[in-house]
């Protein structure tokens, strides 16, 4: 069979003038605006989808092997940047160990954490996170968000069994980018069935996790160390965390000895998990569930003069497009300001957003004004992003998403 992959012939694919700087740079995407042919194709005869291309600038220079897709924006995913490659089993073996390797030097065996995070881990549009229930069963959910991940999906998961050992692999592939890549939504179990709830511990707190019906993959894991190093501000403190989602931020606070915490989700379903949350911690003297809007419920906190020591604000992203970008700002700064307002003197307020549009430079000089327009004096006392779970890959921007600053508000 290797063989017959040496004997292949990869069709080369020539970019436009100047279009092979970022690539060159480390980014492994192609656009379609940005290719000047495919040898010995034309409009009438177009090169099959799911082929794999060799990447060329104008010039001639090799950039890398990656999988051909004409449905999609981004035309060429690349996989390697070496020319010799062989997309067998071997392939994907290395790239997960690779994976895994990185992970072992952070996380125990009983840690839930992102074992693939697609392009930063050399594996375009393939995402798997581990999880591990209570009893000690390994779960991964994994999401096929290309078709540079999608035509290779039995090695990998073979690939994944072998290493991983899971007790089951759950399929998270229900995202609109797959429709964009001229693929089927779907979900559901590869292979044996289980129930789709699970119990798992983060941080020495107990949280349920739905793989089906659960937001992403069931859960939000990239902010488990930030949800830790926060919990060491909250000892003794009043603390509102808002844009709940599993209650994960309260509880982190709770178990660091927490005197109050409120935990606010528009979402009726959330709260519901974020109760049930609360009961099997025994949480419920210290932490309350409410459903309500977190831009009416701060702007009614501030109308009748509550007073917090810790905000967490960790928001949906408010834009997912770059044209969103001014109004996305506005709602970040609201609800920044107004929980500024909220904070007594010296106190902590966290501030996030998951939107890679809203890139580092916008989120801070938001947080500037924020403080501007709320007359209050802000230090940022730790500037944070994803756990190592979530590598970021130069010259890929995009996998520098979450923002995370610490702040003390005077």
């Amino acid at each position: 069979i290797k063989g017959k992959f040496k004997m292949q012939t990869r069709e080369k694919l020539f970019l436009k003038q100047n279009e092979d700087k970022e690539i060159l740079q480390g980014f492994p995407w192609v656009f379609d605006n940005e290719i000047l042919s495919v040898k010995n194709h034309d409009e009438k005869n177009l090169l099959p989808d799911g082929s794999e291309v060799e990447v060329y600038s104008k010039s001639g220079n090799y950039l890398g092997t990656g999988i051909y897709n004409h449905k999609s924006k981004i035309t060429v995913r690349i996989l390697s940047r070496n020319k010799d490659v062989i997309f067998d089993n071997q392939f994907f073996e290395k790239r997960i160990q690779d994976a895994l390797d990185i992970r072992f030097m952070y996380y125990k065996k009983s840690d839930s954490y992102r074992l693939i995070f697609a392009e930063a881990d050399y594996l375009p549009g393939l995402i798997v996170e581990r999880y591990v229930d209570v009893e000690g069963r390994v779960f991964l959910v994994v999401q096929f968000l290309s078709l540079s991940a999608e035509i290779f999906r039995d090695k990998i998961i073979s690939s994944l069994n072998m290493l991983c050992h899971p007790f089951g692999i759950y399929e998270r592939s229900d995202v609109d980018v797959r429709e964009k890549e001229g693929l089927p939504i779907c979900s559901g179990w590869i292979g044996k069935s289980f129930n789709t709830s699970i119990q798992i511990k983060e941080n020495d707190v107990l949280l349920n996790v739905d793989f089906a019906n659960g937001q992403k993959t069931g859960y939000f894991l990239d902010q488990k160390d930030n949800r830790r190093i926060v919990a060491n501000y909250c000892h003794g403190k009043r603390v509102l965390d808002t844009f709940t989602h599993t209650g994960a931020f309260g509880l982190n606070a709770f178990k660091s000895g927490a005197k109050e915490v409120i935990s606010v989700d528009i979402s009726q379903e959330a709260v519901d998990m974020v109760q049930k949350n609360i009961n099997d911690n025994n949480a419920s003297k210290v932490v309350k569930a409410v459903c309500a809007d977190v831009f009416d419920l701060l702007k009614k906190y501030e109308s009748t003069g509550e007073k917090f020591d810790v905000i967490i604000l960790d928001p949906p992203a408010f834009t997912k497009s770059a044209k969103m970008i001014q109004k996305a700002y506005g709602g970040y700064k609201e609800i920044n300001l107004r929980a500024m307002r909220l904070l007594n003197h010296g106190g902590i307020l966290v501030t996030c957003s998951c939107s890679h549009f809203f890139e580092y430079n916008t989120f801070y000089d938001m947080v500037m004004h924020a403080a501007k327009d709320s007359h209050k004096k802000v230090q940022i006392l730790e500037k944070r992003g994803a756990g190592p779970d979530h590598p970021v890959l130069l010259g890929y921007p995009k996998s520098e998403y979450l923002k995370c600053a610490i702040c003390r508000v005077l």
